[in-house]
């Protein structure tokens, strides 16, 4: 049933948590998981140009330790791993990725309790809406880290 899982990444530590239920599906499958970075440029909206370059080679760089990071962590587990990195709004860069790599399942962390964060619309929520895939959502609100 799930032989493609997305497993989007900002880098934060809570992608531990979603991993051990990537890897509890994977278990037993062959499964390919399809890490993603999306480097969010909705960011430099307000940045003085001269600063851009250098901010978007930071985030490109954090992004390649983020996926790193992921494909050893699942690759240990016996998982086949593809990574890839992108730009724009997570949650559509998130969506167009499903949709063009043919994804049977997402899993991703989600701040659930915290009510604030999604008054404003959270990446998670806005994938669960727009995703034709279906999505595994992780509460990590009680993380170490506070990003999603």
């Amino acid at each position: 049933m799930y032989s493609d899982i997305l497993v989007p990444t900002d880098g934060g530590e809570s992608v531990g948590q979603v991993l051990e239920h990537t890897v509890d599906i994977a278990e037993g499958r062959d499964v390919t998981a399809h890490v993603l970075y999306v480097v969010d440029d909705r960011a430099f909206l307000a940045m003085d140009d001269e600063m851009h370059d250098e901010v978007l080679e930071n985030l490109e760089t954090e992004g390649e330790e983020a996926v790193t990071e992921v494909r050893e962590a699942l690759e240990s587990e016996g998982i086949e791993v593809s990574t890839a990195i992108s730009r724009g709004d997570p949650a559509d860069c998130i969506v167009s990725y499903v949709e063009e790599t043919g994804i049977d399942l997402i899993t991703m962390g989600t701040h659930a309790g915290e009510y604030e964060k999604n008054l404003l619309g959270s990446t998670s929520q806005k994938v669960v809406t727009k995703s034709a895939a279906p999505v595994l959502t992780v509460d990590v609100s009680g993380s170490s880290d506070e990003q999603a």
